[in-house]
Protein backbone atom coordinates (compact mmCIF):
# COMPACT_ATOMS: atom_id res chain seq x y z
CA UNK A 1 0.00 0.00 0.00
CA UNK A 2 1.54 3.36 -0.99
CA UNK A 3 2.06 6.25 1.40
CA UNK A 4 0.63 9.47 0.02
CA UNK A 5 2.66 12.66 -0.14
CA UNK A 6 0.71 15.77 0.83
CA UNK A 7 1.07 19.04 -1.03
CA UNK A 8 2.20 22.02 1.00
CA UNK A 9 -0.25 24.41 -0.66
CA UNK A 10 -3.30 22.11 -0.61
CA UNK A 11 -5.06 21.07 2.58
CA UNK A 12 -6.42 17.59 1.87
CA UNK A 13 -5.90 13.96 2.83
CA UNK A 14 -6.41 10.67 1.05
CA UNK A 15 -9.31 8.46 2.13
CA UNK A 16 -8.51 7.16 5.65
CA UNK A 17 -9.18 3.54 4.68
CA UNK A 18 -6.17 3.72 2.33
CA UNK A 19 -3.81 3.69 5.32
CA UNK A 20 -1.25 0.89 5.47
CA UNK A 21 -1.75 -2.02 7.87
CA UNK A 22 0.45 -0.25 10.43
CA UNK A 23 -1.77 2.84 10.18
CA UNK A 24 0.54 5.13 8.19
CA UNK A 25 -1.48 7.11 5.64
CA UNK A 26 0.50 10.12 4.40
CA UNK A 27 3.68 12.15 4.71
CA UNK A 28 4.39 15.86 4.41
CA UNK A 29 2.15 18.89 4.64
CA UNK A 30 2.20 21.13 7.70
CA UNK A 31 0.65 21.51 11.15
CA UNK A 32 -1.61 24.45 10.41
CA UNK A 33 -4.86 24.70 12.38
CA UNK A 34 -6.93 24.01 9.26
CA UNK A 35 -4.96 20.89 8.36
CA UNK A 36 -5.03 19.54 11.91
CA UNK A 37 -8.80 20.05 12.17
CA UNK A 38 -9.33 18.33 8.83
CA UNK A 39 -7.16 15.47 9.99
CA UNK A 40 -8.87 14.89 13.34
CA UNK A 41 -12.36 15.09 11.85
CA UNK A 42 -11.36 12.17 9.60
CA UNK A 43 -9.68 10.11 12.30
CA UNK A 44 -6.15 11.09 11.21
CA UNK A 45 -3.39 12.40 13.49
CA UNK A 46 0.30 13.42 13.19
CA UNK A 47 2.99 11.34 14.89
CA UNK A 48 6.65 11.56 13.93
CA UNK A 49 10.14 12.04 15.32
CA UNK A 50 11.50 15.59 15.71
CA UNK A 51 13.53 16.64 12.69
CA UNK A 52 11.76 14.23 10.34
CA UNK A 53 8.96 14.84 7.87
CA UNK A 54 5.44 14.90 9.30
CA UNK A 55 3.82 11.44 9.27
CA UNK A 56 0.02 11.13 9.35
CA UNK A 57 -1.60 8.04 10.82
CA UNK A 58 -5.01 6.44 10.75
CA UNK A 59 -4.97 2.96 12.37
CA UNK A 60 -7.63 0.61 11.02
CA UNK A 61 -8.41 -0.53 14.54
CA UNK A 62 -8.84 2.17 17.16
CA UNK A 63 -8.25 1.99 20.87
CA UNK A 64 -11.02 3.89 22.64
CA UNK A 65 -12.18 4.64 26.15
CA UNK A 66 -15.88 5.33 26.55
CA UNK A 67 -16.13 8.10 29.18
CA UNK A 68 -18.99 6.40 31.02
CA UNK A 69 -17.04 3.13 31.16
CA UNK A 70 -13.73 4.39 32.58
CA UNK A 71 -12.38 1.66 34.85
CA UNK A 72 -11.33 2.69 38.36
CA UNK A 73 -9.81 -0.18 40.32
CA UNK A 74 -10.55 -0.72 44.01
CA UNK A 75 -7.03 0.29 44.92
CA UNK A 76 -7.36 3.47 42.85
CA UNK A 77 -10.69 4.37 44.46
CA UNK A 78 -9.10 3.87 47.88
CA UNK A 79 -6.10 5.99 46.87
CA UNK A 80 -8.32 8.83 45.65
CA UNK A 81 -10.34 8.81 48.88
CA UNK A 82 -7.15 9.31 50.88
CA UNK A 83 -5.95 12.30 48.86
CA UNK A 84 -7.31 15.75 48.11
CA UNK A 85 -6.95 17.08 44.59
CA UNK A 86 -7.73 20.30 42.78
CA UNK A 87 -8.45 19.69 39.14
CA UNK A 88 -8.42 22.36 36.45
CA UNK A 89 -9.36 22.54 32.80
CA UNK A 90 -7.03 24.65 30.65
CA UNK A 91 -5.26 26.27 33.57
CA UNK A 92 -2.00 26.27 31.60
CA UNK A 93 -2.20 24.34 28.35
CA UNK A 94 1.28 25.28 27.18
CA UNK A 95 2.91 24.16 30.43
CA UNK A 96 0.93 20.91 30.50
CA UNK A 97 1.97 19.97 26.97
CA UNK A 98 5.58 20.84 27.77
CA UNK A 99 5.47 18.61 30.87
CA UNK A 100 4.24 15.75 28.67
CA UNK A 101 7.17 16.39 26.35
CA UNK A 102 9.80 16.57 29.08
CA UNK A 103 8.61 13.43 30.85
CA UNK A 104 8.64 11.36 27.66
CA UNK A 105 11.91 12.87 26.46
CA UNK A 106 13.59 11.85 29.71
CA UNK A 107 12.08 8.37 29.96
CA UNK A 108 11.65 7.03 26.41
CA UNK A 109 12.01 9.72 23.78
CA UNK A 110 9.21 11.89 22.45
CA UNK A 111 7.42 12.96 19.28
CA UNK A 112 6.50 16.32 20.85
CA UNK A 113 8.80 18.80 19.13
CA UNK A 114 8.93 22.60 19.19
CA UNK A 115 6.84 22.49 16.00
CA UNK A 116 4.20 20.33 17.67
CA UNK A 117 4.06 22.54 20.77
CA UNK A 118 3.54 25.64 18.64
CA UNK A 119 0.88 23.98 16.49
CA UNK A 120 -1.20 22.66 19.38
CA UNK A 121 -0.94 25.95 21.23
CA UNK A 122 -2.59 27.53 18.18
CA UNK A 123 -5.27 24.82 18.30
CA UNK A 124 -5.77 25.68 21.97
CA UNK A 125 -6.15 29.37 21.20
CA UNK A 126 -8.82 28.45 18.66
CA UNK A 127 -10.70 26.49 21.34
CA UNK A 128 -9.95 22.92 20.23
CA UNK A 129 -6.92 21.72 22.18
CA UNK A 130 -7.68 21.07 25.85
CA UNK A 131 -5.59 20.36 28.95
CA UNK A 132 -6.38 18.92 32.37
CA UNK A 133 -4.17 19.74 35.35
CA UNK A 134 -4.21 17.95 38.70
CA UNK A 135 -2.81 19.53 41.86
CA UNK A 136 -2.21 17.82 45.18
CA UNK A 137 -1.35 19.94 48.23
CA UNK A 138 -0.63 22.87 45.94
CA UNK A 139 1.83 20.96 43.77
CA UNK A 140 1.34 19.74 40.20
CA UNK A 141 0.63 16.01 40.34
CA UNK A 142 -0.11 15.26 36.69
CA UNK A 143 -2.06 16.19 33.61
CA UNK A 144 -2.94 15.47 30.02
CA UNK A 145 -3.90 17.20 26.80
CA UNK A 146 -5.85 16.39 23.68
CA UNK A 147 -8.20 17.74 21.03
CA UNK A 148 -11.96 18.15 21.48
CA UNK A 149 -14.18 18.52 18.41
CA UNK A 150 -17.94 18.14 18.65
CA UNK A 151 -18.47 15.34 21.16
CA UNK A 152 -15.25 13.54 20.28
CA UNK A 153 -12.06 13.73 22.33
CA UNK A 154 -8.71 12.75 20.84
CA UNK A 155 -6.14 12.05 23.53
CA UNK A 156 -2.55 13.02 22.83
CA UNK A 157 -0.34 12.60 25.91
CA UNK A 158 -0.32 12.55 29.71
CA UNK A 159 2.24 12.81 32.51
CA UNK A 160 2.64 12.24 36.23
CA UNK A 161 4.76 14.23 38.65
CA UNK A 162 3.32 12.37 41.64
CA UNK A 163 1.96 8.86 42.03
CA UNK A 164 -1.24 8.30 39.97
CA UNK A 165 -1.29 11.91 38.75
CA UNK A 166 -2.08 10.99 35.14
CA UNK A 167 -4.71 8.46 36.23
CA UNK A 168 -6.54 11.08 38.27
CA UNK A 169 -6.41 13.43 35.28
CA UNK A 170 -7.87 10.77 32.96
CA UNK A 171 -10.62 9.87 35.44
CA UNK A 172 -11.51 13.54 35.89
CA UNK A 173 -11.56 14.08 32.12
CA UNK A 174 -13.82 11.05 31.64
CA UNK A 175 -16.31 12.32 34.21
CA UNK A 176 -16.27 15.76 32.62
CA UNK A 177 -16.83 14.33 29.13
CA UNK A 178 -19.54 11.94 30.31
CA UNK A 179 -21.52 14.88 31.74
CA UNK A 180 -21.32 16.57 28.35
CA UNK A 181 -22.32 13.41 26.46
CA UNK A 182 -19.02 12.92 24.65
CA UNK A 183 -18.97 9.61 22.80
CA UNK A 184 -15.35 8.51 23.18
CA UNK A 185 -11.76 9.25 24.04
CA UNK A 186 -9.59 8.18 21.12
CA UNK A 187 -6.38 6.77 22.60
CA UNK A 188 -5.02 6.15 19.07
CA UNK A 189 -2.73 3.28 20.06
CA UNK A 190 -2.89 0.55 22.71
CA UNK A 191 -0.98 0.68 25.98
CA UNK A 192 -1.36 -1.66 28.96
CA UNK A 193 -1.99 1.38 31.16
CA UNK A 194 -4.92 2.56 29.04
CA UNK A 195 -6.32 -0.96 28.72
CA UNK A 196 -6.34 -1.19 32.51
CA UNK A 197 -8.32 2.07 32.57
CA UNK A 198 -11.00 0.62 30.31
CA UNK A 199 -9.55 1.03 26.83
CA UNK A 200 -10.72 -1.36 24.13
CA UNK A 201 -10.18 -1.99 20.45
CA UNK A 202 -12.97 -1.20 18.03
CA UNK A 203 -13.16 -1.67 14.29
CA UNK A 204 -12.68 1.20 11.86
CA UNK A 205 -16.38 0.98 10.96
CA UNK A 206 -17.42 1.38 14.61
CA UNK A 207 -15.01 4.25 15.15
CA UNK A 208 -16.03 6.03 11.96
CA UNK A 209 -19.73 5.79 12.88
CA UNK A 210 -19.04 7.24 16.34
CA UNK A 211 -16.89 9.95 14.79
CA UNK A 212 -19.59 11.00 12.33
CA UNK A 213 -22.20 11.03 15.11
CA UNK A 214 -19.97 13.00 17.48
CA UNK A 215 -19.16 15.66 14.90
CA UNK A 216 -22.83 16.46 14.33
CA UNK A 217 -23.12 18.35 17.60
CA UNK A 218 -21.05 21.33 18.70
CA UNK A 219 -19.83 21.17 22.28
Amino acid sequence: MPVYRLRQNEISFPTPTLARDDGLLAVGGDLSVDRLLLAYTHGIFPWYNPGEEILWWCPKERFLIYPEAIHISRSMKKYIRKHTYRIFLNRDFQDTMHHCRMKREFEEGTWISDEMEEAYLELHKEGYAVSVEVYEEGELAGGLYGVAIGRCFFGESMFSEKKNGSKVALIALSRFLEQRKFLFIDCQFHTDHLEHMGGQYVSWETFDNLLQEGLQVSC
